[in-house]
């Protein structure tokens, strides 16, 4: 069959989960069968995320091709277990960048480059690139901000010609807010009118509408919605909150979502989605009634979506351990040696974040030694990892000044230095270890015993390694390198295996978590972590 194209929008205010409903959706048509893929379109003008602070735009995400991306994309693999790469995630920088690099080339043979139809055909072209790539059933392309930001106007604008071209091949759902006033006890449809009127005068007309809430619409208020947007009653459905994002699919289905779009688009569907591996997942989210503590130690802890792959990440490996997530954010620049005792004794398991920067880095010293002594589960991830070797270096091989190179140039033992390959490197975007690396581990190590394989291929996105000089020294001393890269022969992972579990990745395994695929790695920490808690109330039941 032909490759339909689904394009969400959105609007009223940002930040109403268009990549969960797309995600959604994607995870329905995929339990039917069908071969989906998701994209997203982003309105900034950076050529990717990768130099953003993660305040302005939460967690840049990586691809297994090194792709730096948008954070959405980590939702689209957690529900569809589908592989993103680089052509899944396009920002105006980019188009803009590829356009210009062919009119130097010369590539429109003189002609004045304009946004309509030169930039709006880059769009064009890349919108279709995955299914002119791959035979995909279904591309599901979402449309980053808002209706009626003058960012997205040239994207709205391909989507209008695509509408036109693609025919019964296309589709639009539009996600709006339908917010609920407290003093008038009422909900307001006006924001949605406004928001399809702004989207109508651009030329786009929606097939479907999706509206976020916190109260239940009534039936009523729905079709006068759909009266008021010319959409059909039928193809309005509403998204009230939920407590778990990973719901949403299930109740996007109970609306008939997924049955709305395979019959505008005219595809032929029998029975219902094959959900019951998924129906598994939320059957343990629901029932858990056992806590498993864990604490994040980081400088973004303000804005959690800084850690939304790890967050992730542990909330599969707890459910599947059948266990609720109790997740405690720690600032390590508030993080001392006078309190440490007081934030982390509760914990059943510590995490040490990645970043990048000085800023905060002393606080995770602190954590990392008050874990090692008090043998806590502790996992440190990227610039964790580093720091964990830090701290080691530092309070058991004796060497004071030891530090990576980011953070002291000078230092007299660079237990942490930059890749041979960087050194020259003056740009920041894109130009770290970028994508997913072979890892070869000891087989009998924990991580090793965890992954159940001698070789694993996880996501890099850093700068600094740790330095070989120094790894027989670290040895004998007890911090064992498990997990060795077989081409360079660089250090991936470390591990005290006197401790009840306590590792350190260079790369990111967060990534690669989903639903159905948790990650083993993340499994193994929280099944230490789920042992700790046991043996402390059997402990206190003792007393």
């Amino acid at each position: 069959m032909d490759t339909k194209y689904i394009f969400v929008t959105g609007g009223v205010v940002s930040s109403l989960g268009k990549g969960i409903i797309s995600s959604s959706l994607a995870c329905l048509l995929k339990a039917r069968g069908f071969k989906v893929t998701i994209q997203k379109f982003d309105p900034y003008i950076n050529i990717d995320p990768g130099t953003l602070n993660p305040y302005e735009h939460g967690e840049c995400y990586v691809t297994e091709d090194g792709h730096e991306a948008d954070l959405d994309l980590g939702h689209y693999e957690r529900f569809t277990n589908v592989r993103t790469s680089r052509a899944n995630n396009v920002t105006t920088g980019r188009i803009y960048q590829s356009v210009i690099e062919k009119e130097r080339h010369g590539d429109y043979l003189g002609k004045t480059v304009q946004i309509v139809p030169h930039i709006t055909d880059e769009i064009k072209r890349r919108v279709k690139f995955l299914g002119v790539k791959d035979d995909y059933d279904f591309i599901i392309t979402e449309i980053g901000g808002t209706v009626g930001d003058i960012e997205s106007l040239p994207f709205l604008e391909a989507v209008r010609q695509l509408r036109w071209e693609l025919g019964k091949n296309s589709l639009c759902i539009h996600l709006t807010y339908v917010p609920y006033i407290a003093a008038a006890k009422e909900l307001k449809t006006k924001p949605t009118q406004h928001s399809v009127k702004a989207l109508q005068e651009v030329g786009i007309q929606p097939d479907v509408l999706v509206l976020r809430t916190e109260k239940d619409i009534p039936a009523d208020m729905r079709r006068k919605i759909a009266l008021f947007c010319n959409v059909a009653p039928d193809s309005v459905v509403q998204s009230q909150d939920v407590n778990s994002i990973y719901k949403v699919p299930l109740n996007m289905h109970r609306q008939h979502l997924d049955e709305i779009v395979l019959r505008k688009t005219e595809t032929p569907f029998e029975g219902e989605p094959h959900m019951e591996k998924w129906m598994e997942f939320i059957e343990k989210l629901d029932n858990a009634t056992e806590t498993v503590n864990i604490a994040v130690v980081g400088k973004y802890v303000e804005l959690q979506d800084a850690y939304k792959s790890i967050s992730e990440a542990l909330l599969h490996a707890a459910t599947y351990a059948n266990r609720r997530l109790n997740l405690v954010y720690v600032h390590s620049e508030k993080l001392t040696d006078g309190n440490v005792d007081e934030r982390l004794a509760d914990m059943d398991g510590v995490i040490i974040a990645p970043g990048f920067g000085q800023r905060g880095i002393e606080g995770k010293f602190v954590a990392l030694r008050w874990c090692r002594e008090h043998d806590v589960p502790t996992f440190g991830i990227c610039l964790g990892m580093q720091c964990m070797v830090i701290e080691f270096a530092r309070n058991v091989l004796g060497l004071a000044d030891a530090n990576s190179t980011e953070m002291d140039t000078h230092t007299s033992n660079p237990v942490i230095d930059l890749m041979e390959e960087q050194k020259n490197i003056s740009n920041l975007g894109g130009t770290m270890r970028l994508g997913a690396y072979e890892c070869r581990l000891d087989p009998d190590s924990t991580p090793g015993k965890a992954y159940g394989t001698e070789t694993v291929r996880e996501r890099h996105r850093h700068r600094f390694e740790f330095n070989n000089a120094y790894r027989e020294a670290f040895e004998n001393a007890g911090m064992k390198c498990v997990g060795i890269n077989p081409a360079t022969n660089l250090v991936e992972v470390v591990e005290v295996p006197g401790k009840k579990w306590f590792v350190g990745t260079q790369y990111h395994p967060e990534y690669s978590s989903t639903v159905l695929s948790p990650s083993p790695i993340f499994r193994s920490f929280i099944n230490a972590s789920v042992e700790r808690h046991q043996m402390r109330l059997m402990a206190e039941t003792e007393k």
